[in-house]
């Protein structure tokens, strides 16, 4: 089993609870148990912005991947590892908060072309199931809200480990990736090139690089 171990530098900020839990279905289709470890993660849980990162790619021009990442969201995390099927997890991004190294691209982005961050200002992912696969991986369903459109999308989710850091923290790491098709969202926006092709892919890849650190409040 992996161990993650980031280190903890930055205070770690408070996220407001979650809305009403929705139940992940029971794992017994599974036809696995679950590994000790993991029902030694029940409980709640933050992700720890500045070591995780909620990221992005996709293919620019045909010919290379564009990169990016949400900086600045809100998390609620509870996984029971006892009963999975108890387990919910709620992130709400600011789009302004997006980052490609580029300022000029990221105005493109927060703009009326992408996601015209001055009328829907977040993208929300809520869970509403999750299948334990076997060994350290789940596949978690949820709702994916982006410029006001809801559509459901699945995450192959990979737990890659916990420890406890040098400043007492108990983290889990995760590792979560999907991809979709953007015009699903609205996000429909492109160029064409002279060769043929598009100037940016509709198919974008999603990754959920997890950091999470228990909360001492409870579930």
């Amino acid at each position: 089993m992996g161990i993650f171990s980031r280190r903890q530098t930055d205070t770690i900020e408070p996220v407001p609870s979650a809305g009403p839990r929705t139940p992940f279905p029971a794992d017994a289709a599974a036809g696995v148990a679950l590994d000790p470890a993991l029902r030694a993660l029940t409980g709640q849980w933050t992700i720890d912005r500045p070591h995780s990162r909620i990221g992005f790619s996709v293919r620019h021009a045909m010919v290379t991947t564009v990169r990016g990442a949400f900086t600045d969201y809100d998390s609620t995390l509870y996984f029971d590892g006892e009963r999975p099927s108890a387990s919910h997890a709620e992130i709400a991004i600011r789009v302004g908060s997006v980052d490609t190294g580029v300022e000029q691209r990221d105005a493109h982005l927060i703009g009326t072309d992408f996601f015209d961050a001055g009328r829907y200002p977040q993208i929300l992912f809520r869970s509403t199931s999750a299948t334990y696969v076997g060994d350290e991986s789940f596949r978690m369903t949820g709702d994916l809200t982006i410029r006001d459109v809801t559509r459901p999308v699945e995450l192959q989710l990979d737990y890659l480990g916990s420890v406890v850091d040098p400043f007492g923290y108990e983290r889990a790491g995760f590792d979560g990736t999907t991809t979709i098709d953007r015009t699903e969202w609205g996000l429909v926006y492109n160029q064409r090139l002279e060769a043929g092709g598009t100037m940016v892919s509709e198919k974008v890849r999603l990754q959920f690089d997890i950091s999470a650190i228990r909360s001492t409040s409870g579930a």
